[in-house]
C-alpha cells in the first residue's frame, strides 16, 4: 500500500503529532499552497508543491527544484486540496491523508473537504489542529480502510480510555455500522442522512468500529 499525505491550507496539529502520527512511514508528500508552511513547521520537506500559490511566499518554494512546484491558475475548477489528491492519484497512492484545514480556515474550504470525504477515490484520514478524523467504508480493500481499533498496527494515539468520539455517517447509504468498547453501541441505531452519534465515550480498549455498510466518519477532538 503507497500512503500519500496532502498538507493543506489553516491548521494543523503541533509538530510534535504530526511527527508522531508519520514516524516511520514511506509517503509521497504534496504541499497544498500554504499546507507547505505547516510541513516545514514539522520539519518535512514536501515532494511537491502545488497550487495557485496565493498563500506562501515566493522565498519559502524558491527552495525547491522547479519541476517540484506545480503552478495552477488563481481561475481554476478545482481547489488546492483536489489537485494535491489528484496528484497522488497519478503517483499511484492507494490511501490518502489530508494535515491541515482546520482553525481559521475559511467554512467553505471546511465544507469542501468534507464533500471530498464522499467521494469514491476518499481520504480516509484528516488530522486538524483539534480533531483527529477518520473515514471507514464498508467496501475497501483492506480491513484498516473498515475498521478503526486500537490493536490495529498502526497506532492511533488519540484514541483511548475515556476519550470522547462521534460518528457521521457519509454518502448515500444505506449504513450499518458496528462497535465494541463503546458507551453507547452502534448497531442497533437507524442510520440515515443527517443522523450521528455525538460524543460517545470509549470505555474500554478492546475498542472497535466497523463499517458494515455505507461509508462513516469518526471524529476524536484532541
Amino acid at each position: 500500500m503507497t500512503l500519500g499525505i496532502v498538507f493543506t491550507g489553516g491548521e494543523g496539529p503541533q509538530p510534535q503529532i504530526i511527527k508522531q502520527v508519520l514516524e516511520g512511514k514511506n509517503a509521497v508528500i504534496i504541499a497544498a499552497d500554504s499546507g507547505l508552511i505547516t510541513a516545514e513547521a514539522a520539519g518535512i520537506r514536501p515532494d511537491f508543491i502545488v497550487g495557485d500559490m496565493d498563500s506562501v511566499e515566493a522565498s519559502m518554494l524558491d527552495k525547491y527544484p522547479p519541476e517540484c512546484v506545480i503552478r495552477h491558475d488563481t481561475d481554476k475548477d478545482y481547489s488546492d486540496t483536489e489537485l494535491a489528491i489528484f496528484r497522488l492519484r497519478e503517483k499511484n497512492c492507494d490511501e490518502i491523508w489530508i494535515i491541515g484545514g482546520g482553525g481559521s480556515s475559511r467554512m467553505d474550504h471546511v465544507f469542501g473537504i468534507l464533500r471530498i470525504l464522499e467521494r469514491e477515490y476518499f481520504p480516509r484520514r484528516w488530522i486538524t489542529n483539534s480533531a483527529d478524523i477518520f473515514c471507514l467504508d464498508a467496501a475497501a480493500n483492506t480491513p484498516h480502510g473498515r475498521t478503526l481499533c486500537t490493536t490495529e498496527n498502526e497506532p492511533v494515539i488519540t484514541f483511548k480510555k475515556d476519550a470522547i468520539v462521534s460518528i457521521f455517517p457519509l454518502g448515500s447509504g444505506p449504513w450499518k455500522v458496528h462497535s465494541n468498547g463503546l458507551k453507547w453501541p452502534l448497531a442497533d441505531l437507524s442510520w440515515d442522512r443527517g443522523f450521528f452519534s455525538l460524543s460517545n465515550v470509549i470505555i474500554d480498549m478492546n475498542f472497535s468500529i466497523t463499517a458494515k455498510q455505507g461509508r462513516f466518519m469518526v471524529v476524536r477532538n484532541f
